[in-house]
């Protein structure tokens, strides 16, 4: 392979050291060093004009990239991207980023990023929910990374946040915006039950109370003809049956929770009774 092109697949920084132990040799890396547009940030640091900026910051500061900085790397569940840079490292020098001191897992084999276990233990302690349950329950739900092993991780951790992250999980939220559903709902003390299979109807995202449905639409809501027939159905299967229904999309949930708020109280001061 090109080295200029593997430069590129490390995110377009990487450390003359990694080079030569992928197999290139000393002279396809001077060969780099004075191409054209490449710099180095830091010696023995080679990088391209357009590498990640949160790589190039981990490698000059000999640390790794995590917590809410690699939620990207691993898919997980992130609304708004850091406004600073979050860097684990075990060395007090340097500034200007977010500083994660603890790290207990090996890092990614390729790139400057930490484990996916040390991204979500930092994630817990450093950001506050909703941010850090929804990066916690898609690291679970889509790495498959152990609610025990992160349990055992922060058994000596006296922050009452982490605890209480901890607590917050609740893994059936199958989107950010579940997430984000399930703590409005519980910072304004509304109890509910999630994916909720009723008769006749199917599942449901939230059932309030017995018999209020809260559907929140994703993107993808009505992307075919089926899909608005097979919704219309429910619906009507759904007042049929003496329930209620409202339908939010996610902009509802992040930009508009009052109305959503005074939407579900409003329902719920009037509620029917469901037919069985």
């Amino acid at each position: 392979m090109d080295p200029l092109e593997y430069l590129r697949q490390l995110g377009g920084i990487a450390r003359t050291g990694q080079l030569l132990a992928a197999g290139f040799s000393r002279t396809d890396v001077a060969r780099l060093t004075g191409s054209a547009g490449i710099r180095q940030p830091r010696r023995g640091v080679l990088a391209l004009p357009e590498c990640r900026p949160e790589f190039e910051a981990a490698l000059r500061h000999n640390a790794r990239v995590t917590c809410a900085s690699a939620a990207g790397q691993y898919g997980l569940w992130l609304r708004t991207p850091p406004a600073r840079h979050h860097l684990a490292c075990n060395h007090g020098h340097g500034g200007g980023f977010v500083r994660h001191r603890t790290v207990r897992f090996d890092g990614h084999p390729t790139l400057p990023v930490a484990a996916v276990e040390d991204v979500v233990l930092h994630a817990l302690a450093c950001l506050a929910p909703p941010a850090s349950t929804a990066i916690a329950t898609s690291a679970i739900r889509l790495h498959g990374v152990p609610l025990e092993l992160l349990k055992a991780q922060l058994t000596a951790d006296r922050s009452g946040q982490v605890r209480k992250a901890l607590h917050l999980l609740d893994l059936r939220a199958e989107s950010i915006v579940e997430v984000d559903a399930q703590h409005l709902f519980r910072t304004h003390g509304i109890g509910y039950d999630t994916q909720v299979h009723l008769p006749g109807i199917g599942r449901v995202d939230f059932l309030i109370e017995g018999f209020l449905i809260v559907e929140v639409d994703g993107f993808a809501f009505h992307s075919s003809r089926n899909d608005m027939r097979r919704d219309l159905g429910r619906n009507n299967a759904s007042t049929l049956r003496g329930f209620a229904v409202l339908r939010y999309m996610p902009e509802h949930i992040w930009f508009e929770p009052e109305r959503v708020m005074a939407e579900i109280r409003a329902v719920l001061g009037h509620r029917p009774r469901p037919m069985p």
